[in-house]
């Protein structure tokens, strides 16, 4: 499937933001030709982790939250920072932003426990996801149904559970971002 022309947003904390959760998506998105916008709290360089918080790599953030919008982007990567997703960003930006992709439509792809953001955010109710299995009890109380497959798709949303399902995660983000916006992703914003 093809991207090109697709501008995606990929979420990055400042550090903390596992390796394979957040360059594999990438590397998935640009094989596919879409244009990656790295955002954070802050420019400069976004330092990521593998599994026993061992450094990972150093990733350019293109643009903060305050200069962005979801109007500007086809879909959204969110990932499961190891320090924890709300190290991602500030609290009302980052969340706002992620609202605004469900009431306009655009695919969502979050993998581990970047679900958090998602219960945040208030938008899972009605839906079927799948997360780090942690935040079963966290997606029940805000209205979602959790499963535990390797990759879940529900409306335009993608969802895994941690790095051994990237290889799935990225297929189907890159399938959804190619089919473009999904109506019925606004009915849970």
């Amino acid at each position: 499937m093809s991207l090109q022309g697709k501008k995606i947003a990929i979420l990055i904390a400042p550090s903390g933001t596992e390796e394979p959760e957040f360059s594999k998506p990438k590397e998935a998105v640009e094989q596919a030709g879409g244009e990656v916008t790295v955002i954070s709290i802050e420019k400069g360089e976004a330092k990521s982790v593998n599994n026993d918080l061992d450094p990972g790599g150093s990733y350019a953030v293109d643009k903060t939250f305050s200069e962005v919008s979801a109007d500007e982007f086809d879909g959204l990567v969110i990932q499961g920072a190891a320090l924890g997703p709300t190290s991602c960003g500030p609290t009302k930006t980052r969340l706002r932003l992620s609202e605004r992709f469900f009431e306009q439509s655009k695919p969502v792809a979050a993998i581990c426990h970047a679900p958090w953001t998602l219960v945040e955010a208030g938008v899972l109710e009605g839906r079927t996801i799948t997360s780090f299995p942690t935040l079963k009890t966290d997606v029940e109380n805000a209205g979602g149904t959790w499963v535990d497959e390797e990759v879940v798709v529900d409306k335009g949303l993608v969802t895994s559970r941690n790095p051994d399902d990237l290889p799935a995660f990225c297929a189907k983000l890159v399938e959804e971002f190619a089919e473009g916006k999904h109506p019925e992703q606004a009915r849970s914003a």
